[in-house]
């Protein structure tokens, strides 16, 4: 299950056909870039950061694979606290790929748009995924990511991550989340000009643990690791590891280079406050003179460039500002 601040990342149009179910198998340790030395430190710190507290949305309480197919077509580019009534409501309405398939195709269609979750084609696809599991599986989901990527609207990422949560039996998941992980963490998919992510995720993934290492990282992903990284306040367990932790670059292929601090409003925000920190009221050119040495009143960094500045401070509750006859008054909360 994807998600990335709150949101799935898997792109949109999954369809059926014969394409594969993910990473192939094919890279395993001996063909991957060269990772931490102790390949089972890196494992075990994961996979016990995960067992020991992770969110507990009500797919990761089942091993249903209509359960789990469910969860992973709703949780489309949807937001997961939005997915979760969802889910509990749609199952509620129709239990089991029998029942699914037997229901009228038009209200699962307005169950979807009901519901608010986008791309009616998808509830389309499910229904008729239901329908091959009833009429060519006698009712029972196929257990491997070919076998399912057969299924209408399944397609690679899905078919692996139900073959995983099911049935334990996928690949190294590689989506967005995965790979800005795999991205700040490791200098060699870092420094790559092609990032090779299928093949160092294979390597990393215990072997035959598809269930637990595809939940963990993307936890990892969604909780520690997301485009604004929480890597203490979560508890992050690659920080000893971690290329990103060690240098300060959290830059990722779905997070830009972060602005230069050297001269950035943030810069002067917190000059202000930490000025005014030392006294008890401050002017206006005043305090312009106490954080920049080129300011001058009526320059390009003058009042109306402070008073800016003052503006975001002041409606983030940190100062106060007051006019007093001719003049700008500024200090702290």
């Amino acid at each position: 299950m994807t998600d990335s601040d709150g949101a799935g990342d898997r792109a949109e149009g999954e369809s059926g056909g014969s394409e594969g179910g993910g990473a192939s198998g094919e890279g395993g340790p001996e063909d991957a870039p060269e990772l931490p030395a102790d390949r089972d430190a890196v494992r075990d710190a994961l996979v016990d950061w995960y067992e020991a507290d992770h969110r507990a949305f009500p797919w990761r309480h089942t091993e249903d694979p209509y359960e789990i197919l469910v969860s992973e077509v709703m949780s489309q580019q949807t937001q997961l606290d939005r997915v979760v009534p969802a889910w509990e409501d749609f199952l509620d309405e129709w239990p089991t790929t029998a029942d699914l398939a037997a229901a009228d195709r038009a209200d699962v269609v307005a169950f979807w748009s009901d519901h608010s979750l986008g791309y009616n084609n998808r509830a389309k696809y499910l229904h008729e995924a239901a329908g091959q599991v009833e009429d060519d599986h006698d009712g029972t989901f196929p257990e491997d990511p070919d076998g399912l990527s057969e299924l209408m609207g399944v397609g690679p990422y899905t078919a692996n991550a139900v073959a995983s949560f099911a049935f334990n039996n996928g690949d190294a998941v590689v989506d967005t989340n995965v790979k800005r992980v795999l991205y700040r963490a490791f200098s060699e998919i870092h420094d790559a000009d092609e990032p090779d992510y299928e093949t160092v995720a294979s390597a990393l993934m215990p072997p035959g643990e598809s269930r637990v290492w595809n939940n963990a990282i993307m936890e990892l992903g969604g909780v520690a690791c997301g485009k604004k990284p929480r890597c203490d306040e979560a508890g992050c367990p690659w920080r000893e590891w971690c290329h990103a932790y060690q240098t300060g670059d959290f830059t990722a292929p779905d997070v830009p280079t972060q602005p230069s601090f050297e001269g950035s409003r943030r810069q002067f925000r917190g000059r202000i406050v930490r000025v005014l920190s030392n006294h008890d009221e401050m002017s206006l050119d005043t305090l312009g003179h106490k954080i920049r040495v080129d300011y001058t009143p009526d320059g390009d960094y003058g009042q109306e460039w402070l008073q800016d500045l003052l503006s975001d401070l002041d409606d983030d509750g940190l100062i106060e500002v007051e006019e007093s006859g001719n003049e700008t008054i500024t200090r702290l909360e």
